[in-house]
């Protein structure tokens, strides 16, 4: 005669759930009938990404290429000491760093991230960004080369974003669509803000206090 083998109390819960599963009924397809895909104008959505980001106390500055430089330089300020990610476009920088005293770090650049102490120590960062969304507000970025790693966006206090115009979408399924599956999203919508506290909002609790936007006509649109 065999004797029984003991059974653990791992395998005595799973064969359980298994039992209980077995006759479970299927649930019926979700119908999502949500809106895929806009029609509005690439006017209309512009103006209402600008205005959620306004809401949202954000900066939006609309540029082109001949400009961009310029209004990122002037927004850092003369003698900032500021960081971009090594894939950033270098034609979208301040071509007067020198004379104007500023100092510009390129994350990645050595083979070595900045730690997060040196990051803090900086006046602000200039990224670019994946997609973004006009109907919430929201900015993606995906760790893309321009965008660099997700400490980059969340560490100084004061983030320069490049949103290119033919990025912007006016509907999250759209956005979620230029998204790649495995990536590591940031979803930005306005300064880092919390009113968590007695219902009093506080900024630059979980990233930086202040959001400048620029919405860049490359010419691609």
């Amino acid at each position: 005669m065999t004797a029984p083998q003991p059974i653990d109390a791992k395998s005595a819960i799973l064969g359980r759930i298994r039992e209980a599963l077995q006759d479970g009924p299927t649930p019926d397809p979700v119908e999502r009938t949500y809106r895929r895909h806009s029609e509005a104008s690439r006017t209309d959505v512009l103006h209402q990404l600008e205005d959620r980001l306004l809401d949202y106390k954000a900066s939006v500055h609309r540029e082109d290429l001949t400009t961009v430089g310029a209004r990122i330089g002037a927004l850092l300020g003369a003698g900032a000491r500021y960081v971009a990610p090594a894939g950033l476009d270098p034609a979208w920088l301040p071509a007067d760093d020198d004379a104007a005293g500023r100092e510009r770090l390129v994350d990645g650049a050595a083979g070595e991230p900045l730690t997060v102490r040196a990051l803090d120590g900086l006046d602000a960062v200039v990224t670019g960004s994946t997609v973004t969304c006009s109907e919430t507000g929201t900015i993606f970025l995906t760790g893309r080369p321009g965008e660099g790693r997700r400490a980059l966006s969340l560490v100084p206090d004061h983030h320069v974003c490049v949103v290119p115009v033919e990025s912007v979408v006016e509907l999250i399924p759209e956005a979620l669509e230029r998204v790649p599956p495995t990536a590591v999203i940031t979803m930005i919508s306005g300064p880092s803000a919390t009113s968590d506290i007695e219902l009093v909002r506080v900024e630059g609790v979980h990233g930086p206090r202040r959001l400048d936007v620029i919405l860049l006509d490359t010419g691609a649109a």
